[in-house]
């Protein structure tokens, strides 16, 4: 038995979720998103609440809380939306959005251009933070991972791209080093 499948998912207000030939649709304020479900689960709609349970007679129950995370991801998207925040740290490292591309200089010979997905809004302030949102929160967690991917945090200087509030565990590097004889 899913402890995460089991608990129903609250439709907030100004959502609305329909499921038609196993593809759940959710309309919200910022959009709509949608999924195809995996033929272990059925899914149900009563009142303001989504149900997620498995089919009859199945015996796989490891897709009945995954279904049911990501129904309630397509939910809290299109009413909220997500947001993930990166910071870049070193010298002469800076960005900008110049139309539907995303332009890092950080630290290599030449800028890295990235082209922004569909359905994601980059905002960039103060020349080194970025602000990735949508509605779609794969999407974010994604494109995300592929800009810190570019120049990930050193240990030793802490240079690079990380996500804001992320601690970078810094080493000591050679001044640590002691009993060296000079030669």
């Amino acid at each position: 038995m899913s402890k995460i499948g089991k608990v129903p998912i609250i439709i907030p207000e100004g959502v609305q979720v329909e499921i038609f030939d196993g593809v759940v649709t959710a309309h919200g304020p910022l959009g709509q998103e949608s999924r195809k479900t995996t033929d272990e689960v059925v899914v149900t709609v009563k009142e303001d609440k989504v149900f997620v349970s498995l089919k009859e007679g199945s015996v796989n129950n490891a897709f009945w809380g995954l279904e049911r995370a990501l129904i309630s991801n397509i939910v809290m998207g299109v009413k909220e939306g997500f947001t993930k925040k990166l910071e870049m740290v070193g010298v002469g490292f800076r960005t900008r959005v110049e139309g539907n591309t995303l332009v890092l200089l950080a630290g290599y010979s030449h800028p890295v251009k990235m082209v922004i997905p569909d359905g994601l809004k980059v905002t960039v302030t103060d020349d080194t933070k970025i602000q990735v949102t949508g509605t779609d929160r794969q999407k974010v967690g994604q494109f995300s991972a592929l800009v810190r991917k570019v120049r990930k945090p050193e240990p030793y200087k802490g240079k690079g791209i990380k996500y804001s509030g992320e601690v970078v565990r810094r080493k000591a590097g050679k001044a640590g080093k002691a009993g060296a004889s000079a030669k």
